[in-house]
């Protein structure tokens, strides 16, 4: 995949975040899309570290880092329970 490609789509769920933010009449749209995704993106690596103590782990791939950055803690959620399901 092109580096511009992936910039584009990058910035594109981005700007798709804020604009749920703005529809919801969230004060400051800008720093709650930030934060749903620093938390998201903080939940998968406590996971990824905790992972040799508790046996829970999920990869680190692409796929789970989206994941986690669009969806959040709600995200991280939903794939431990499909890596529990499918495992």
């Amino acid at each position: 995949m092109p580096d511009e490609y992936l910039a584009l789509c990058i910035v594109g769920v981005f700007l798709l975040l804020v604009v749920i933010q703005v529809i919801m009449k969230v004060r400051h749209p800008f720093r709650h899309a930030v934060g749903g995704i620093l938390t998201g993106l903080c939940a998968l690596a406590v996971v990824d570290l905790t992972g040799m103590f508790t046996g829970v782990s999920l990869p680190i791939s692409p796929l789970t880092l989206g994941v986690s950055g669009v969806a959040g803690i709600p995200g991280v959620t939903m794939l431990l329970l499909l890596n529990l399901v499918f495992k």
